[in-house]
């Protein structure tokens, strides 16, 4: 008689365990497992069709996987493309699964004579003897809250309709087609198949429309996407020592970025909890003014100045559309609408009580934080030096926001860690707010252009008197968080990245050894004071990656360059398997918060470039 005993769960894939795929539409998480487990439709802050990632038994996936318990998996990206790989080795046979959403030739998303369906393509290659597989395609619509109903058409494709009531953007209809016959289980499209040496199956899933009216050859499909990526990849100026994680991380912020609106998202998920305990699941899914205007920076230092041309059409109009008295959101959708109010979704808790429910939309969207400024402004001052030259509309754009920052650098704000427990006069604002002056001030003596030059030269000069008055602390020898404070903020670290003040300066080096001894685990450095109350939210949080790349960038440009360079490669050793990072990474090594997060990959971008420069002796000069 056959074992009826209960097969045991596998225990779950860290958060890390996956490569990312995308189209600059939307993206999707394929894990080690062969599993998309993570996917939003049809666009990236669209609801999620596949959440098995938060909530494994009800969120959605996709699976192709060997029915051999315990293959040997390995991963990998092809080289110069966002083409991931996955491949099961067991001792009958040797299996690649190819996985990519298909991209036409300009990367626009778009070919008028031939249009491309939004979709994901899965083939399954036979490298060597023979392998036995399992394909279950089962998508949740609405965030795991929609009911669908499936049907098999006549030519053998799979339709998923979603219920009348489900949340679902209107008229996102799913389809699955294959190369092998499919049946149906609950909803659920399934198959089960035998490859041997040579063999090939494959698998298109997406927009019903699109993929009912046009028929896939998978392969040419491969053959255009690796095409469209390696020359997309041809075109970086980076010639530096460290070329395999900056190419990584600049396709990673390419696949962040919306081929249709030019905005870019600071993650392509939600819910991801930066604490061990499950707490603080956030919405990044979102086009945040300062991560997007750092996003370019680094694009633009790597030549990617069409990328950078993209996103400045974006932000002119959202500068165009502001409130009369020049002020911005702080986040946007990428179409430039207003975020959705943030709700629960308890449907993805995963049984772990109130701390562990993820959230969609985000609060902070109704914040003030003052920051935002003066990373647009570096980031249209940067583009007008690499670039193009801003017009006259929108110099009148800039210098109705720039007055509203000279109006209202005095207040207090929510800050860049978007705090939830009130407002408070904050130091990296202070320092972004005299970014948004000088760098408006640099443009107009550069291009002659029309300005309050006194009045924004006095409030530069008034913002820089104010933070060494009211934000030095004599006895820490460092810059604190809040005026008459003792706190560290690890965001202080932008201050010669920014040049507001000379990376040798003795008051700066004093700050530099102050968050080297108070902020910092091994090569994690912390936003501010671990197990603190802070912020008002509940569990403790990890190591903030983008500050160790901030950190290891500060050190090089101090002299101590052997430092930065080895805070550098310890941090490296915290991208997954193919080269991803994640927001947060706790003391004990788990990768914690959304995966992958645009600002440490900038961050990376920016390191390594100082450090190239330090360590090919290359004066830059301070101006």
């Amino acid at each position: 008689m056959p074992d009826q005993r209960p097969v045991p769960p596998r225990p779950a894939l860290p958060t890390d365990a996956r490569g990312m795929i995308g189209n600059m539409k939307t993206t999707a998480l394929v894990s080690l497992r062969g599993s998309i487990d993570f996917m939003c439709f049809p666009r990236i802050d669209s609801p999620a069709i596949f959440a098995g990632l938060l909530e494994p038994s009800r969120g959605g996936a996709f699976t192709i996987e060997p029915t051999f318990e315990g293959a040997n998996v390995k991963q990998m990206y092809l080289p110069d493309t966002n083409v991931l790989l996955t491949r099961f080795m067991t001792p009958e046979g040797v299996c690649e699964l190819l996985d990519f959403m298909p991209v036409p030739e300009d990367g626009s998303g778009a070919d008028a004579a031939a249009p491309l369906p939004n979709c994901v393509i899965r083939v399954v290659r036979i490298v060597h003897g023979r392998m036995a597989f399992r394909m279950r395609c089962e998508p949740r619509f609405d965030y795991a809250r929609g009911a669908h109903t499936a049907h098999i058409d006549k030519n053998g494709g799979v339709d998923f309709h979603a219920a009348a009531n489900a949340g679902s953007e209107s008229g996102t209809q799913l389809r699955l087609n294959s190369t092998l016959p499919l049946a149906l289980d609950h909803g659920a499209a399934h198959a089960e198949f035998e490859l041997s040496h040579g063999e090939t199956a494959g698998f298109v899933f997406g927009d019903a429309e699109g993929l009912r009216e046009k028929s896939f050859d998978c392969e040419a499909a491969l053959t255009d996407t690796i095409r469209y990526w390696r020359s997309w990849s041809a075109q970086s100026t980076y010639r530096g020592r460290y070329r395999e994680v900056v190419m990584r991380s600049a396709l990673t912020l390419k696949l962040l970025s919306s081929s249709e609106h030019g905005a870019i998202v600071a993650a392509p998920t939600f819910g991801l909890p930066e604490a061990l305990d499950g707490s603080r699941r956030w919405d990044y899914r979102f086009t945040w003014i300062r991560d997007a205007a750092f996003s370019v920076y680094a694009l633009l230092r790597l030549g990617y100045t069409g990328e950078a041309r993209h996103f400045m059409t974006w932000i002119a109009g959202r500068s165009r559309l502001c409130d009369s008295d020049g002020s911005l959101n702080v986040m946007y959708t990428i179409d430039g609408k207003e975020p959705p109010e943030e709700t629960e979704i308890t449907a993805l808790s995963n049984g772990n009580g109130v701390a562990g429910v993820p959230l969609v939309g985000n609060a902070a969207r109704d914040q003030v934080q003052l920051d935002v400024y003066g990373a647009l402004l570096d980031a249209i001052y940067l583009y007008n030096k690499y670039g193009a030259a801003i017009s006259h509309d929108g110099w009148r754009d800039v210098t109705r926001t720039v007055d509203y920052v000279v109006e209202h650098w005095r207040e207090p704000d929510h800050g860049i860690w978007e705090f939830r427990n009130g407002l408070r006069p904050l130091l990296h604002s202070r320092l972004m707010c005299w970014v948004t002056v000088d760098r408006a001030l640099r443009l107009a003596e550069k291009r002659s252009l029309p300005a309050p030059l006194k009045r924004w030269f006095d409030t530069r000069d008034a913002i820089h008197a104010d933070i060494h008055e009211h934000f030095w602390n004599e006895e820490l020898n460092a810059f604190v968080q809040t005026p008459d404070s003792q706190r560290l903020d690890a965001s202080a670290l932008m201050m010669p990245l920014v040049r507001f003040i000379g990376p040798t300066d003795p008051r700066w080096l004093g700050t530099l050894d102050a968050i080297g001894s108070e902020l910092k685990v091994d090569p994690l450095i912390f936003r501010y004071t671990r197990g603190t109350t802070l912020d008002g939210l509940p569990g403790i949080e990890g190591g903030f990656s983008a500050c160790s790349f901030w950190y290891a960038e500060a050190l090089a440009r101090a002299g101590r360059v052997d430092e930065g360079r080895l805070v550098f490669e310890k941090m490296l050793a915290y991208a997954n398997h193919v080269g991803l990072f994640s927001e947060e990474v706790a003391t004990s090594g788990e990768a914690l918060g959304n995966f992958p997060q645009a600002l440490t990959h900038l961050a990376l971008i920016s390191a390594a470039y100082q450090l190239d420069r330090n360590l090919d002796k290359v004066h830059i000069p301070w101006t």
